[in-house]
């Protein structure tokens, strides 16, 4: 099965930006450690990261009759951006949330995830190894689809 790992603003800057609410791991190491959990499920990975909300919406869309499913960090579109959220309903692929750190205990304006509306799961607060889990939640949902 066909993944789709989309990162959205920021998170490139792993490791440099505030390390002590989303740690010391680089964006390099996310990408290894999440491309290790797809091998170890069966996966095949695909990797996308941008700081723009079109272009986010545009790989999406490309996702369409291409990818199984997708695993998401939209940053922080998670709580702005309800083209995202169209564009994940639109191509209808299962989708799982994840963020690196616990939005849940975090400002007020962090309480609203639009994203959280299409997708099956949400993995929060587990650093980058959530992105492992959100591969599994997802490769388990895939499987009882079958």
């Amino acid at each position: 099965m066909k993944i789709l790992v989309i990162n959205g603003p920021n998170i490139n800057m792993l490791g440099i930006r505030e390390p002590d609410i989303y740690g010391k791991e680089d964006f390099a190491e996310l990408l290894r450690r999440t491309k290790k959990a797809g091998e170890e499920l069966g996966l095949e990975t695909e990797f996308y990261q941008s700081n723009h909300e079109g272009d986010l919406v545009d790989r999406i869309q490309e996702a369409y009759g291409n990818m199984d499913g997708i695993v998401i960090n939209p940053g922080a579109y998670t709580h702005t951006s309800v083209a995202i959220l169209d564009a994940v309903k639109a191509v209808g692929i299962p989708t799982v949330e994840v963020h690196i750190s616990d939005v849940s205990r975090r400002e007020a304006f962090r309480q609203t995830s639009y994203i959280r509306k299409a997708a099956i799961a949400t993995v929060m607060g587990k650093g980058i190894d959530g992105y492992g889990e959100a591969l599994k939640i997802l490769n388990d949902y895939l499987e009882t689809m079958k």
